[in-house]
Formats: structure tokens, C-alpha cells, sequence
């Protein structure tokens, strides 16, 4: 059954709930959304989703965010904007989409299965998430070691010898970066060859301190108990291991949006991130504004998403005073 269906045939039995604006997803852009939002007049409810705060929440040092002159910790600054976000009023609930149909005007949407909420805008901040390699270890050693951003991180591996995972042109772009910073580069590509662009591919074979392993697999990420000191590896031709040591394994495998629930409802690109019209945060569906990594592949920064989140709110508080304009105009010409 479609969602447009679906939402039309339980919506009647269910808690149903009408607001100005509705932001899903919480993170920089959608407690920014919120903070703009709720200062606008809009009365935002925001549902966190399942991971309230984001990829900060899982991330150590945050050192390139404004405002943070000693840095600060991922999950100390979400409670920030947070609390910011409460201050100027927004109402914030732990839940999760079920459903979305942005047919009608106004938008419906399903939370947690049991909820409809009827929306005159709707902000989608539920940003993306990182590709891993699935190793325990890997794992264990999230934030203490291993990375899945070099503009976040790199910093932090001045001098020091690393490895990073992967063969497109995000990788090489990481490799590069983090070439600049750190002593030395171990570039990990599965197979014999890349799949960067002929300009990426240069720029890294011509970086003195890239040291590229082709056919190359990690098995295992070594550390001490508290932070990584190797990985084991594996040539997939020759079946060869070795160990290399190093103080970083830096993921550059691609990210995924978290845009499923949206799919066949709004335009997005091949690899599921949500286009929006140029200069803007609106999306193919009047009143249906998107902002963060949901819709940014490129930059991927705290800053940049929280930068949409805030024209995110913007957007939707013009298009509701147009709307309020435009329904003022057709009462006065019906006078």
C-alpha cells in the first residue's frame, strides 16, 4: 500500500495533531531550523528521530565550529543548540517518521506508527550517515582513531601516520587534505585500480607522502584499548597480510542520506539525496524544505548544515506569509 494510502486509511484512528511547522531530524541543522523558526513565530515540534543530536553525538573534539575558541565535545555542543532551541520555545519530542504523504495541502505525517501530524510546513534535517566497514574493531575505535570525515579530524593526526579506506574521488579528496597534516598517508583501495576522476588520480600519485596499497582490504584495526595503533591487512590478489602501524584509519567508503521514507515523494538524485531548487531549501513540494546533509554530499560540515537550517526556517516563514497574503487578498476580493 502506498504511504498516501496508508496514511489515509489509519490517519482516522489515530492522534492527529495540526502545526505550523514540523522539523524532522535533529542535528546543527535542525536545532538551528528550530531556533530561527521558533523566533519567527512558527511554534516548530521538532522529532529528534532515533539519533537526537546527529553524527555530533558520536564524535569527540569539535574544533572548526564558530563560537567554540577551546573546542568542545560533539555531544556537549547538540545539548547546546538544544538548549537553545527550548529557550525560544521549541516544543522537542523523541520520535521517528513512519510515514509521509505531501499530496495534500497541508502535509501529513506519521509518527512512531501511532501519530498524525498535519503540517503547513515541513523542514527535513535528517542528515546522513557514514558508510563503515562493518568491523568490530572498527567500531570500538569510532572516535578514537578512526574517522569518517578528514576535515573534522585531520587535525587532530598533525605528524603522525595514517591510513585512509578507499578508492573514489571523496577518498582521494581526504587523502589529499590529510597529506597536508599528517607524515605520512596510507592509501588502502580494494581494487587494482581507482574509481576517482583522471584529475583526482594525479593529484594523489603526485603527493610525495600518499603511499597507495592496491588490492588491499583491512581486516582489523589494532589499538591498545584506548586509542588505534595499526591495522591488519590483507592483499585480496596475493592473500598476503601485514600490519602497518599507524594512529588513525580515516573511512572514505561514501555516505548514505537518511531520505528513504521520502523516496517517490520528493525529487532526489541517484544516491538518495533530496535536490532543492538552487539558492534555496525548498524542494519539489511547496512548503516541503530540506536542509543539512539530507540534501549536501559536498561539504558535509556542522556549519554548512546548520547554515540551511537556518534558511530552512526562513524559507518556510515566507512561504506561510505569502500564503496568508495571497488567502487575505482572494477574502478582500470576495468582499
Amino acid at each position: 500500500m502506498k504511504a498516501a494510502a496508508l496514511i489515509k486509511s489509519i490517519s482516522f484512528i489515530m492522534e492527529t495533531e495540526h502545526i505550523k511547522c514540523l522539523i524532522i531530524g535533529s542535528g546543527p541543522a535542525g536545532y538551528t531550523a528550530a531556533i530561527y523558526a521558533a523566533r519567527a513565530g512558527l511554534n516548530p515540534v521538532m522529532y529528534t528521530g532515533m539519533n537526537p543530536g546527529g553524527q555530533l553525538t558520536q564524535t569527540t573534539d569539535v574544533e572548526n565550529f564558530p563560537g567554540y575558541p577551546k573546542g568542545i565535545l560533539g555531544p556537549d555542543m547538540m545539548e547546546d543548540f538544544r538548549e537553545q532551541a527550548i529557550r525560544f520555545g521549541t516544543d522537542i519530542r523523541f520520535g521517528y517518521v513512519s510515514a509521509a504523504n505531501f499530496v495534500n495541502d497541508p502535509h501529513q505525517v506519521i509518527i512512531d506508527d501511532k501519530k498524525t501530524v498535519i503540517a503547513d510546513t515541513v523542514i527535513i534535517s535528517t542528515g546522513a550517515s557514514a558508510k563503515w566497514l562493518g568491523l568490530e574493531s572498527e567500531a570500538k575505535y569510532n572516535g578514537f582513531g578512526v574517522s569518517g570525515c578528514a576535515v573534522c579530524d585531520g587535525y587532530f593526526f598533525r605528524g603522525q601516520d595514517i591510513a585512509l579506506v578507499g578508492g573514489g574521488d571523496t577518498a582521494a579528496e581526504e587523502a589529499t587534505y590529510l597529506a597536508k597534516l599528517v607524515n605520512k598517508v596510507y592509501m588502502l583501495v580494494r581494487r587494482e585500480e581507482f574509481r576517482a576522476s583522471k584529475t583526482m588520480i594525479d593529484r594523489v600519485r603526485n603527493t610525495h607522502n600518499i603511499e597507495i596499497l592496491y588490492n588491499t582490504e583491512v581486516l582489523e584495526v589494532l589499538g591498545d584499548g584506548l586509542n588505534v595503533t595499526g591495522v591488519s591487512l590483507l592483499n585480496n590478489r596475493t592473500q598476503q597480510q601485514l600490519q602497518i602501524p599507524v594512529t588513525g584509519l580515516f573511512v572514505a567508503i561514501g555516505h548514505h542520506p537518511n531520505t528513504g521514507i521520502f523516496r517517490g515523494m520528493l525529487d532526489m538524485d541517484e544516491t538518495g539525496y533530496i535536490k532543492t531548487i538552487p539558492g534555496t531549501t525548498a524542494t519539489n513540494i511547496p512548503g516541503v524544505f530540506c536542509a543539512g546533509d539530507a540534501q549536501d554530499h559536498i561539504y558535509r560540515q556542522a556549519i554548512t548544515a546548520a547554515g540551511t537550517g537556518c534558511m530552512a526556517a526562513l524559507d518556510a516563514e515566507r512561504y506561510l506569509a505569502a500564503k496568508e497574503a495571497a488567502r487575505a487578498l482572494v477574502t478582500k476580493l470576495n468582499r
